[in-house]
């Protein structure tokens, strides 16, 4: 037998060189494809996952200051560069602190005689003095910043109520033992409430000038006072006294007592000690004998507001004193052995525990961006820099209930702006996650059973020729822009639903009703008659009937109001507990349905138009009637395409944007009345992102919430590959 040696000819080389780069170009684009997947993956969470990361703290400097006087306020500037020092005296000195320059830029005298002192609202950056005489001095020191050609210029400055001159408060002309007061800038009044030595509480209203004081009427306390804190609108004023907090509202002609609350809640380890408002003044803070903060804010219940206590704080032995922050709802906490603390009370997050000093700190204070803390040692000033961009989120705050201030109860809340300056940011992604799945569940309510029986009977009954026609139309359906579709829902498709409730939900039972009636009707047509219509063509007769019964139903809405639900479904449904938005999830069912309908149909019918057809031939030659063959064989082959086109289906409507974002009425509520509107993740992304400041907390979140959607379809899309390979598998052997 001959040797015959392999050979390879000019156009098998051609071949082998095509099949390589073939080979190499289709390998690339699947590498290039998972490459991008894990970039995006990576890019999403190196912006997202920092928002979860919690507080440092690091040293600045420290300066030398010497004084003989105890100190009873200071501050630092935004810059953590200067600084001043309110002594006992009533002595204002301003600092340099810079490390090299650490100096005294200049003193004044605040008020002569200083007597008792009082902070008020720290963001407004107030202080007041009352001087041996029954006055009240007010002056608020800061730092004008200005900008010249060799840079930055702090400049101190100081501005006084009242042109500095004193706001008398005791007629007597007595010291004052306790005082607390509120400016409110709006109307530029002053409400001062002191108690005088005879433990008598007083109180004026007074305006910027010094000129129209009113006195006002203060109810007796019987308890020693332990601490009196103001509202910083004037409004409300708080008084501890003994194991009780007073709180009492300021109307017409002066403060009357609302309620007496126990802070204590009958505990004698829970002794309170001191009294402070957290930023805004909503809540206010007890710092109790065992160590513990509570917290308290008002609650409406039986339309009365009642101060309830919210919660606790457990801290540790040793603290001294607490520090509420400017803007945020926290607080620092000081222990004597120099230890510090940041606490979030919202989502009672403990963003920062560290040994920061050597011991307890005099004093301490924060500046107004909340980026310095300084404090008095008592021979030396110590200015730390603290980083402590997201306090306000942790796992709870994100996904469980969260008692917000003044709500009645924990819930689950997105809100991520408001006109309010005191407003407390509401990032619960429960709101939104929940609407993204309520969406997408009732647009695959109603375009998988549409889908997936127009792709059985386009696949298995229709005739080739009315396929080549129906099946590009619907694959065509596929190209139309979702914003043409969320268009055409929110400003036709709404109106109509709203107007014909009752048809429209009447359709349920009137389509189907009128699809046996033509069955039936279809069924006593003579034998012979039938012969005569082209086969697989029977759908075109459903199409007038369709419209027919659209159309009946939607004339029929005012009678059928009329007859079942006493011409007016809406006090119906207001009865029944069903609230009823113009946008709902109805609308976005209807439309997102419509828009996944082409992606489910397209993908179901070529799994089942694929299956062999000696499989059907078969199985009709053994007798199996059509439908038989369809449920026991062509369903059961083409199973895992089917499935893979519900999954897609899913994933398409989890992401969609636009319906959503103009169907809903982009409410974040927690309900699954069909009639209701939602907000999905993607639609909050859409809204809110252009109009986040960069980096913030808000920012973070919303590309946290692109993650959880690239995570949950990648999940969908493993899923349905594992499935549809075991579906593979199980039926490979037919």
């Amino acid at each position: 037998m001959p040797n015959t040696e392999f050979s390879l000819k000019a156009r098998d080389k051609s071949r082998y060189i095509k099949d390589r780069i073939a080979r190499l170009a289709v390998t690339t684009g699947g590498v290039g494809v998972l490459f991008a997947l894990l970039l995006l993956f990576f890019y999403l969470s190196s912006i997202a996952l920092p928002i979860f990361s919690g507080a440092s703290i690091q040293p600045v400097t420290t300066v030398d200051y010497s004084h003989d006087q105890n100190t009873l306020a200071l501050g630092v500037d935004d810059y953590g560069e200067n600084g001043f020092v309110i002594s006992q005296s009533g002595e204002l000195s301003y600092l340099s602190l810079e490390p090299d320059t650490a100096k005294v830029l200049t003193q004044t005298r605040i008020v002569k005689n200083a007597g008792v002192f009082a902070q008020g609202n720290a963001a407004q950056g107030w202080f007041a003095f009352g001087d041996s005489q029954g006055g009240v001095v007010v002056a608020r020191p800061h730092y004008t910043v200005s900008y010249t050609d060799s840079g930055r210029v702090s400049s101190p400055d100081i501005d006084f109520f009242n042109n500095g001159n004193p706001v008398l408060l005791d007629d007597r002309a007595k010291p004052l033992q306790k005082l607390t007061f509120a400016l409110v800038q709006d109307n530029h009044q002053g409400v001062f409430v002191a108690q005088n030595s005879d433990g008598k509480l007083t109180a004026i209203l007074a305006d910027e000038q010094g000129s129209g004081i009113r006195k006002l009427f203060m109810p007796d306390i019987s308890e020693p006072v332990t601490a009196m804190q103001l509202s910083p609108d004037g409004m409300q004023l708080f008084i501890l006294s003994g194991h009780s907090l007073i709180v009492s509202v300021r109307k017409d002609d002066g403060f009357f007592v609302r309620e007496v609350v126990d802070v204590s809640r009958a505990g004698n380890e829970r002794k309170p000690l001191a009294l402070n408002l957290l930023a805004g003044a909503q809540s206010v803070l007890i710092t109790h004998a065992n160590h513990s903060v509570s917290q308290w804010f008002d609650v409406l219940k039986n339309s009365e507001r009642k101060l309830t206590f919210i919660r606790e704080f457990a801290l540790e032995p040793g603290l001294r004193f607490i520090l509420p922050d400017i803007y945020r709802k926290g607080f620092y906490a000081f222990y004597a052995d120099g230890t510090l603390e940041n606490i979030h009370t919202t989502n009672e997050n403990r963003v920062l525990s560290e040994k920061v000093y050597q011991h307890l700190p005099e004093l301490a204070a924060i500046s107004g961006n909340e980026n310095y803390l300084i404090a008095d040692y008592g021979t030396q000033l110590a200015i730390h820099k603290v980083d402590n961009p997201y306090p306000q989120i942790s796992f709870s705050s994100l996904w469980t209930q969260v008692w917000y201030e003044n709500y009645p109860e924990p819930d689950y809340v997105w809100q991520s702006t408001s006109a309010d300056n005191s407003f407390e940011a509401k990032f619960s992604l429960i709101p939104l996650a929940f609407g993204t799945l309520k969406a997408a569940m009732f647009a695959m309510l109603i375009s998988v059973p549409l889908a997936v029986c127009g792709a059985i009977y386009t696949a298995y009954f229709m005739s080739a020729p009315m396929r080549r026609v129906v099946k590009p139309v619907i694959e065509i359906m596929e190209a139309l822009p979702t914003v043409i579709i969320g268009f055409l829902a929110g400003l036709w498709l709404a109106p109509i639903i709203e107007r014909a409730l009752p048809g429209v939900v009447a359709m349920a039972v009137i389509m189907p009703l009128g699809f046996i009636l033509v069955a039936a009707l279809w069924s006593v047509i003579p034998r012979p008659l039938l012969r005569r219509l082209p086969n697989g063509w029977h759908s075109i007769i459903l199409i007038p009937v369709v419209v027919a019964l659209g159309y009946l139903s939607i004339q029929m809405s005012s009678d059928i109001e009329r007859w079942l639900f006493g011409g007016d479904i809406r006090l119906f449904m207001a009865e029944q507990g069903l609230h009823f938005d113009q946008r709902n999830a109805l609308v976005v069912g209807v439309a997102m349905g419509f828009a996944v309908i082409p992606t489910i149909f397209t993908i179901a019918e070529d799994a089942i138009f694929s299956v062999p057809k000696h499989l059907t031939d078969g199985s009709l030659a053994l007798g199996a009637t059509q439908w038989q063959t369809l449920l026991h064989v062509v369903l059961l082959t083409a199973s895992p395409g089917i499935f893979s086109a519900v999954m897609i289906g899913l994933g398409r409507a989890v992401g969609e944007t636009m319906i959503v974002l103009m169907a809903t009425g982009n409410t974040p509520i927690l309900d699954w009345n069909i009639f209701e509107g939602m907000r999905s993740l993607s639609a909050t992304i859409a809204v809110e992102l252009p109009e986040s400041e960069v980096g913030n907390a808000h920012y973070r979140l919303l590309f946290l919430a692109a993650l959880l959607l690239f995570i949950f379809t990648f999940a969908v899309n493993s899923l349905a590959e594992m499935v549809r390979q075991r579906l593979r598998d199980k039926y490979r052997s037919l």
